[in-house]
């Protein structure tokens, strides 16, 4: 059975940092590209990072580059968004999300195939 678990989420004031953490079982991890995508009340989800599964390379929303790191244990198949200097506009829910060997549109949420169920994050100003 596949599953993906986030954990990490959690009430924080702006400037502070969480560590969301995104676990996932059942499939050979290691070659999984793994994304982060998030949804704010009354919007859309978007993409906020992905991690590669071939090469470790790493992407970021504009929106947060420079402030969130995404890493990867494949020892322990799980993935780690740092998220430091939280602003209000980074609350929402945080998605992790899955998929297969993917090297293309590792933005477009459509492309994943495996996803968590989600984690609250909620940055007061």
């Amino acid at each position: 059975q596949v599953q993906l678990v986030e954990s990490g989420g959690g009430l924080v004031q702006a400037g502070d940092s969480l560590r969301l953490s995104c676990a996932l079982s059942g499939l050979d991890f290691s070659r999984y590209t793994m994304g982060w995508f998030r949804q704010a009340p009354g919007k859309e989800r978007e993409f906020v990072a992905v991690i590669n599964w071939s090469n470790g390379s790493t992407a970021y929303a504009d929106s947060v580059k420079g402030r969130f790191t995404l890493s990867r244990d494949n020892a322990k198949n799980t993935v780690y968004l740092q998220m430091n200097t939280l602003k209000p506009e980074d609350t929402g829910v945080y998605y992790c999300a899955a998929d297969y060997r993917r090297s293309t549109n590792l933005n477009y949420q459509y492309a994943y195939a495996y996803w968590g169920q989600g984690t609250q994050v909620t940055v007061a100003s």
